[in-house]
């Protein structure tokens, strides 16, 4: 072959390989990020998938869906449903009893952390929730409920304490007692979603309920970005980076809430008092799972500027940012190194170490 011809040659062989590769390119149907949104626990849960093929993703992305609609079925206090017939056990006074699969596994945890936390998480006082009627509810509808309601059901002292759990029965002391998951419920599922995506083979995703989150792995190669809302819930407060397998729980003021005359009550019930808890403007917790996260953020923000520090040991937290009513901003030195406050306005007090 002479010089010339395989000159033209070679160039005909580079556009044929060329070619070949940009058709191959195009066939690769994975994206660097499959996105799914629906609505589930009162609120918008977004699936980010990452690296996973399109039509595989819309697929798991489905059946997440299908689960977490299912544990809100299961889990929700009002309405037919196992935990409404949980409660109905516990108000008749009944002897030990199965509990349904889908609620005893959250029992035992809401138990757990409820104890660690001081009860300041205590899913036990449904009564207390629903007389105050943040579940599914207009706010502009909400009134609070009277003195005498609340003094009657804050005298029978209803806690997690109460249930006593055999195996699979159970069985409550105190006929009070009545469950809302309503502060860890959210958690749980999205733990549950994240161990279904493993046992697909997903190592890179993230599942974010309005700012709540867990996420595993990595964004493309990078960390992913939290941005943490405002106190007021306007506006972005702080970012942080997580990777690996790390969640973000917000407890905040204006995230149910209703006014009036003038004052101004949030969901986040203080169990000691029975009406919410003061002091507090927001909560960001930073955990290694999202159900301890979401149930320390409320337990934290009970807890006010003056006692966070001791639950949170008590909890096992290491990464704590609470906003006061004042607009402090109080943190310990491992939530100082991860967080970046987008306000340099803020007094900043940083507590001693949590681990």
């Amino acid at each position: 072959m002479s010089m010339p011809a395989r000159r033209r040659f070679n160039r005909t062989l580079i556009i044929v390989i060329l070619a070949l590769t940009q058709g191959l390119a195009g066939c690769d149907t994975r994206d660097p990020a499959s996105r799914g949104r629906f609505n589930a626990f009162d609120t918008v849960i977004e699936v980010t998938l990452i690296g996973v093929e399109r039509r595989r993703a819309a697929e798991i992305i489905q059946t997440l869906k299908a689960d977490i609609r299912l544990m809100e079925q299961a889990w929700q206090a009002s309405g037919p449903g196992p935990v409404s017939h949980i409660n109905q056990m516990f108000n008749a006074g009944t002897q030990p009893f199965a509990a349904p699969p889908s609620v005893l596994p959250l029992l035992r945890l809401s138990k757990t952390l409820s104890q660690q936390s001081d009860e300041l998480f205590n899913p036990a006082i449904g009564h207390l929730t629903r007389a105050w009627g943040f579940q599914g509810r207009d706010p502009d509808c909400l009134r609070p409920p009277s003195e005498a309601l609340i003094e009657v059901v804050l005298a029978k002292r209803p806690s997690m304490s109460d249930i006593s759990i055999d195996g699979i029965r159970v069985s409550s002391s105190n006929q009070t007692v009545k469950l809302d998951f309503s502060a860890i419920q959210k958690g749980f599922a999205i733990d549950q979603a994240i161990a279904r995506l493993q046992e697909f083979g997903v190592h890179n995703a993230s599942i974010n309920a309005a700012g709540d989150l867990r996420a595993i792995g990595s964004r493309d190669g990078h960390p992913w970005s939290v941005a943490i809302r405002g106190p007021r819930g306007g506006g972005v407060s702080a970012t942080l980076q997580i990777s690996g397998n790390e969640a973000v729980f917000t407890a905040g003021h204006y995230k149910r809430s209703f006014s009036w005359q003038g004052e101004v009550y949030h969901e986040n019930i203080d169990p000691r008092t029975g009406y919410p808890a003061v002091g507090t403007a927001s909560v960001t917790v930073l955990h290694d799972n999202a159900s301890t996260a979401d149930a320390a953020a409320t337990a934290l923000f009970i807890a006010g500027p003056k006692d966070w520090h001791r639950v949170a040991r008590q909890m096992g937290i290491r990464y704590v940012m609470l906003t006061d009513k004042e607009g402090r901003v109080h943190m310990n030195p491992a939530m100082q190194a991860r967080v970046k406050l987008q306000h340099s306005n803020h007094r900043v007090i940083i507590s001693e170490p949590l681990a």
